[in-house]
């Protein structure tokens, strides 16, 4: 193993939103109703940081269910689906925890946290803290032709290239979505996923933009 990242250790922990190797409709159905259920929930309600970043893991780990990857992403068929954290690394073990249960596209899932940006291009999954703000062209350019989803935090990520954003509005945790972005890395978004999406940006608006 790499020694530019940890690997997240899994404490003997039951999430209550795990999609296991279960029939894809069935693990739909569940993924669906796990993102409802955090989309719905105020943070103000929950009252600390550590809280939006578990909404924050929940949705990290929910989004492999709604996103289909390039057979390139994957070095064979028994590789595990990888999340990637880059930069600081507030999710606690609750990324862990929620991603445990997981097999999307019948994979099991790690969770690691990265600390050399050339070991992100092995990730299905990056999501780039705001500490890393300053070095989203140099992040972005590095997973580049990988098929990863990129995954940030702060209102321009989008606009740098990211895929999907975290946004809070009244409190409550959203996220928006880059089509063009999406496209280019060759990733197929859900459209269940996009309806619950604050926002879109698709190939028109990305033109005027």
């Amino acid at each position: 193993m790499s020694r530019a990242f940890h690997r997240v250790l899994l404490p003997a922990y039951s999430a209550g939103c795990e999609v296991k190797a279960v029939a894809p409709r069935i693990a739909l159905v569940v993924a669906v109703a796990c993102l409802l259920a955090w989309v719905a929930l105020p943070l103000a309600a929950q009252q600390s940081a550590v809280a939006e970043y578990r909404s924050k893991a929940n949705f990290l780990a929910t989004f492999p269910s709604f996103v289909d990857w390039p057979e390139s992403a994957f070095s064979s068929t028994e590789s595990p689906f990888l999340i990637c954290v880059r930069g600081d690394f507030s999710f606690g073990t609750s990324l862990a925890e929620l991603a445990r249960g997981a097999w999307p596209h019948g994979r099991r899932v790690e969770v690691r946290w990265v600390h050399k940006d050339q070991e992100l291009r092995n990730c299905q999954i990056v999501f780039v803290s705001r500490s890393e703000s300053k070095r989203y062209a140099k992040l972005l350019q590095a997973v580049e032709g990988a098929g990863a989803l990129t995954v940030g935090e702060t209102p321009d990520f989008l606009g740098a290239g990211g895929i999907i954003s975290f946004a809070v509005e009244r409190d409550t945790l959203q996220f928006e979505v880059n089509l063009v972005a999406a496209d280019s890395a060759r990733l197929k978004i859900s459209s269940r996923l996009l309806t619950l999406a604050r926002r879109v940006v698709n190939r028109t608006e990305g033109a005027k933009g």
